[in-house]
């Protein structure tokens, strides 16, 4: 078994960001990094909407990421740590779309060491140096690394908290090239990070140093130690005992001023400014800014936008629509007055400083994830759960791209085509909007509103065939009876049709008109540099009927468009001049475009893309095949299914180069995006003729038709495979189960260091301390101020009860540890509608669900199982007891509570019952009236179950720690016999059965393997007469007697937390799918003859070589971080074969005997044959 591993959705989660001008020009970006890929993003200066420029993949873990400018220099570098164990400095090249390495630096081995710097990164702010640091000092100072191994080998943690921490200054000396320490001094409390404050002219120097409940200014020589606590929120419900932090800050900087933008852990943004006397700092200013979900990282850009990369769940991209400097929120200093442990508080509130511009989706991280098709929509649609906390989701995601309804209005009738032209070729946008219907013509004028007009030139009385703008002024319409030349002065030339004769089809361009009459005779006309249009005298007479025709755009400063492609009734597509190619159905549309082209940088010319004939079939198959420019040859077809009716296209602009929207059943958009080509679905229904369209709301639209509707559409999520519905959940989702016969999803929420939301006000902790220092009732308000204030107390009083801030954004308040609440939901995944909510009591986990039919009851009866933990500790791990829940499936009706000695973290349908697992105790349960009645039960397992899967008479069982356990239960003898397992210890965090001896797991070092079992496994103990017991008592290497061998092993590099087999597209053939926590999905696909897995076996290999992976890690030893990679061939390091040099490619090509386009179809092939 081989298999090949596709990345369908990169990672979404963001782990570092930073920001600078990376290409050159003065646009702000923003490069992140989404674990083990790159990706430079750049919010647009007039929307604010974030597009992706480049995504690359590192083939390594980031640690760490700066951006820095050399002195006098006009672009940003990045410099990057990451596990290869060495330092690499990135440029990013906008002539390639690419980062090309300017420098790399060894420091260590590989893997995230502690004694291999490249984990924390300093830059000089003028660009003249960057310091790196490790976790520990090992070989400079032993008294430090004697503390760190303590802390290591103490269990309790304790000696981490009483290591002393230590801030130590060190000045780079320029002259001498040398770096000196200068000065250090022991820090009172733990810091979690440093702040520095602009020196030399700029500011005073120093740094920041951020710790639990306090923020303190140090600096060098007679400056004093400057100290302000962070304000509390005030009526807060959280724990009282718990510090409070920040965990990120953005600094902006301008020749007059700066201030720091610092987060803490619930997410309140606080502006941060110093006081200075004579570069001496005498205080510190904070003031409450905005409240936006906790970030992971955040940057201030020049052009005045805060991007927030949120810890968990979407991105946000914000306006700074003031500064805060001029509003009533009171200012916080570290002269006011405050008694030791006392601190300020202020009030949250909704957004008053920023203004959301952009959102960016994020599925990070996906904690349990089912494919099915609930819809009834062919293709299946992929359920995750997503999300933490109050920002917890369930999203329902279908390949396609998602569509922005601009305006829809009705028509007096049903149209059958339209076009979108402007009055000059210079114009930025489309003046007038044509809708053809059977007998006559509507012409409608763009402007803030679209009306309709009748002076326009164009003829109404009857059906238009096509038009378009012409020449520099002038526009033209085409129409069944002749041609109508519209001049800018309004003047009009007619050429009328010879004759009995109509035209049938036609196609234009900016300077051409090709006209095709009835019995299959071509006009071409040309327009000359006076601005006429002059028929060439040489018709030519087709074969046969002419049943669609094209001409591509008039390259820029040539006259005229080479070629004419003709489609005859024949089933011949004709390149004008050129032989006839054969095609498998009658064609039914064409199209002529250039794509794969750049454009230049600072006015420079970009490379120039290819010409591509697109045929539409009229049995649904799109064709693409490259038209050479200089002589016209045919070459490289690719074909691909779009639907069931003929294929209609027609030529739009995305991102300013050409792409092709492609209609069937289904429409679909054919473009080029970031160095490859993208054929995506829309999400929208299905529509019958489209143009594009430009105005100022929407520079580049789609104008289309759907029955009798006119609609105006724009695409602005290119490069997206999937579009997301996303519905709200109220704690984080921990899994769920489907429903079948009404298609509903049942899904456990559960949150640690939670209160229900009913017990929130004046909640209690299991020892009875309340969970809110100040008086939180209004009742108490009033009752604790005296007569005098009365009034206020009631004011205040009043406020509180009013106070309504969406959890979603001010985060939920956080109760002390071991308190759990949970909620079982039902839900309709089609709207999002909760049909039906329980919820448990408060301290009950609800880790573990499935939907189970007992033989013991009627067949239509379906229950759901739900195993639940009572006052579950994490550390030490300890709990209460467990309990099984069990509801009737249809309304979630209760019908009893069994209690268990453990927790119960995996339940499995199982030949009418239910295997269960308690701890490490793997159950047989059946129903009973009043509780589940245990019947066998297995203590062979180690450690943990935390999944059982089932097949046959053999039960599947995943360790938390010791891989996979093979089971076989005999029914006779009610005995569930453990006969094989795994050698390797494996963290399991996944697993998916494959066939009755294989088995896929994950583990959460971001592995996946395939076990299976050898041919002569022995799984019945009753062909052993000699006493069979003694078979399976005997053992080997401490386990069973029979291990499973390892068919494929493979790093993914992200933990996997969900692996299942499933179809992704209608007709194609099944793929193993899997899920990570950094919102991940890919496929592990199997290959179907032994030539391609040679070949691609082959193409990995000079990849390896030829492109070795930009941050210095070995391709090989990344996908084998913990097990040799062994018969999984890596995609994702395949597909990179497009976006190098031509004569790379060329040269791997001829080492693997083909051209350079059979490589890349065989790489479209295998994608588009499993997944998308």
């Amino acid at each position: 078994m081989h298999l090949y591993n596709l990345t369908l959705q990169r990672a979404t989660g963001i782990t570092h960001a930073v920001h600078g001008n990376f290409s050159g020009s003065k646009l702000p970006e923003i490069v992140v990094s989404r674990g083990k890929t790159l990706e430079l993003l750049r919010p647009d200066p007039n929307t604010g909407k974030v597009h992706t420029l480049l995504a690359t993949e590192v083939f390594g873990i980031v640690r760490s990421l700066m951006s820095f400018r050399l002195t006098g220099g006009t672009k940003d570098y990045v410099i990057v740590g990451s596990d290869s164990g060495r330092i690499v400095i990135l440029e990013y090249n906008p002539g390639k779309n690419l980062f090309d390495r300017v420098h790399m630096e060894t420091f260590g081995k590989s893997g995230c060491r502690r004694i291999v710097p490249g984990q924390y990164l300093a830059i000089d702010p003028k660009g003249r140096a960057v310091m790196i640091g490790e976790r520990s000092q090992r070989p400079r100072s032993w008294y430090f690394d004697e503390a760190a191994q303590d802390a290591d080998s103490d269990p309790t943690g304790e000696a981490a908290q009483k290591t002393q921490q230590t801030l130590t200054f060190y000045e780079l000396d320029l002259g001498l090239n040398h770096v000196v320490r200068k000065y250090s001094e022991p820090l009172e409390e733990h810091a979690n990070f440093l702040i520095s404050v602009p020196g030399g002219n700029d500011g005073p120097s120093g740094v920041l140093v951020c710790s639990e409940n306090y923020i303190t200014y140090k600096n060098l020589g007679d400056q004093h130690d400057i100290r302000c606590p962070i304000p509390r929120r005030r009526n807060d419900l959280d724990d009282p005992e718990r510090g409070l932090i920040f965990v990120c800050s953005a600094t902006h900087k301008t020749k007059s001023m700066f201030f720091f933008l610092a987060q803490t852990e619930q997410g309140d943004i606080f502006k941060i400014t110093v006081e200075t006397d004579e570069d001496v700092v005498t205080e510190i200013k904070l003031k409450y800014f905005d409240t936006v979900p906790v970030a992971a990282s955040m940057c201030v850009l020049k052009t005045g936008f805060l991007f927030i990369a949120s810890e968990f769940g979407n991105h946000y991209l914000y306006q700074i629509a003031n500064l805060g400097d001029d509003d009533d929120e009171p200012e916080f200093s570290s002269a006011m007055p405050l008694e030791e442990g006392d601190t300020f508080f202020f009030a949250p509130r909704p957004l008053r400083n920023l203004v959301l511009v952009d959102e960016l989706e994020s599925l990070s991280p996906i904690l349990s994830c089912q494919i099915a098709d609930l819809a009834n929509e062919d293709t299946p649609q992929v359920y995750s759960l997503c999300g933490r906390g109050p920002r917890s989701s369930l999203r329902v995601l279908r390949h396609g791209l998602e569509v922005s309804e601009m305006a829809v209005s009705e028509l007096p009738g049903n149209p059958n085509a339209v076009w979108t032209v402007r009055k000059r070729a210079d114009d930025d946008y489309d003046a007038y909007i044509i809708v053809s219907f059977v007998n006559a013509t509507l012409v409608l004028s763009i402007g803030e509103t679209v009306e309709e007009v009748t002076d326009s030139g164009f003829l109404g009385t009857t059906p238009t065939l096509s038009c378009s703008q012409l020449g520099d002024d002038a526009l033209v319409q085409i129409y069944p009876d002749g041609i109508r030349h519209i001049r800018a002065d309004k003047r009009v030339n007619e050429w009328k049709a010879p004759g009995k004769k109509t035209i049938v089809k036609c196609a234009v361009n900016q300077r051409q008109v090709v006209i095709a009459l009835t019995g299959g005779e071509v006009v071409y006309f040309e327009m000359d540099t006076t601005g006429q249009l002059n028929e060439y005298t040489d018709r030519r007479t087709m074969s046969s009927d002419v049943v669609c025709m094209a001409l591509g755009s008039v390259p820029q400063g040539e006259q005229r468009s080479r070629f004419l492609a003709v489609g005859l009734t024949d089933n011949t597509v004709r390149i004008i001049s050129l032989d006839p190619s054969a095609l498998p159905a009658a064609p039914e549309s064409l199209c002529v475009v250039e794509m794969g082209g750049t454009e230049g940088a600072d006015g420079e010319p970009g490379l120039q893309g290819s010409l591509y004939l697109n045929i539409g079939l009229q049995n649904g198959v799109l064709l693409r095949t490259v038209l050479d420019q200089v002589t016209g040859d045919l070459s490289d077809t690719r074909t691909r299914y779009l639907g069931s009716r003929p294929v209609k296209l027609f030529r739009v602009r995305m991102q300013n180069n050409e792409a092709v929207l492609a209609m069937s059943s289904r429409s679909w958009l054919n473009y080029y995006y970031q160095s490859r080509f993208h054929l995506t679905p829309l999400s929208y229904q299905s529509l019958e003729f489209a143009s594009g369209f430009a105005s100022e709301q929407c520079p580049e639209g789609i104008v289309a038709i759907s029955t009798n509707t006119l609609r105006i559409l724009a695409l602005e999520k290119l490069g997206a495979v999937f579009n997301q519905m996303s519905y709200p959940l109220e704690y984080t989702p921990r899994k769920f189960a489907i429903h079948q016969d009404s298609g509903h999803l049942v899904i456990i929420e559960t949150d640690h260091k939670r209160l229900h939301r009913g017990d929130e006000t004046g909640a209690q902790a299991a020892d009875g301390r309340a969970l809110t220092t100040p008086p939180v009732g209004p009742q108490e308000m009033k009752e604790a101020a005296g007569e005098e204030e009365a009034e206020l107390a009631d004011e205040m009083a009043q406020a509180f009860l009013s106070e309504n801030l969406p959890e979603t954004m001010f985060g939920a308040p956080k109760a002390g540890p071991g308190m759990w609440a949970s909620v079982i939901r039902v839900m309709e995944p089609a709207d999002g509608r909760t049909t039906h909510l329980t919820r448990l009591e408060q301290n009950e986990a609800a880790l573990s669900i499935a939907l189970v039919k007992f033989a013991s009851q009627p067949e239509t009866d379906q229950y759901v199982l739900v195993g639940v933990a009572k006052d579950y500790q994490l550390s030490p791990k300890q709990v209460d007891c467990g309990y099984i829940y069990c509801y009737k499936a249809r309304r979630c009706r209760f019908v009893h509570r069994t209690e268990v000695e453990d927790v119960p973290t995996a339940i499995c349908p199982y030949q009418g019952r239910a295997l269960i697992s308690v701890g490490k105790l793997l159950r047989i349960y059946d129903l009973g009236k009043k509780k589940m009645l245990r019947k066998c039960e297995n203590k062979s397992i180690p450690n943990h179950i935390v999944s059982i899967q089932a097949l046959g008479q053999r039960v599947y069982v995943a360790d938390v720690q010791e891989s996979v356990f093979f089971v076989r239960y005999k029914r006779q003898e009610n005995q569930l016999i453990l006969f094989a397992d795994d050698t390797n210890h494996r963290w399991v965090t996944a697993t998916c059965l494959l066939d009755y001896d294989t088995v896929a797991a994950a583990d959460k070092f971001g592995n996946v393997a395939v076990l299976r079992l050898p041919t002569g496994t022995n799984d019945d103990v009753d062909e052993d007469p000699t006493g069979n017991k003694a078979l399976w008592d005997r053992g080997l290497l401490g386990g069973a007697s029979q291990k499973a061998d390892v068919l494929c092993q493979f790093h993914i590099g992200e933990t996997v937390l969900s692996l299942q087999r499933a179809t992704l597209i209608p007709g194609g053939s099944e793929s193993l799918v899997y899920t990570t926590i950094s919102g991940t999905i890919g496929v592990l696909v199997p290959f179907t003859s032994h030539e391609d897995m040679d070949f691609f076996q082959h193409l990995e290999m000079h990849m390896r070589s030829e492109n070795a992976p930009l941050c210095g890690r070995d391709h090989l030893s990344f996908r084998s971080y913990y097990f040799p990679v062994k018969n999984v061939l890596d995609g994702d390091m395949c597909e990179q074969y497009n976006t190098i040099d031509m004569a790379k490619q060329k040269s791997i090509a001829e080492d693997l005997d083909r051209t350079s386009s059979e490589v890349s179809k065989k790489l479209e092939d295998i994608r588009t044959r499993y997944a998308f």
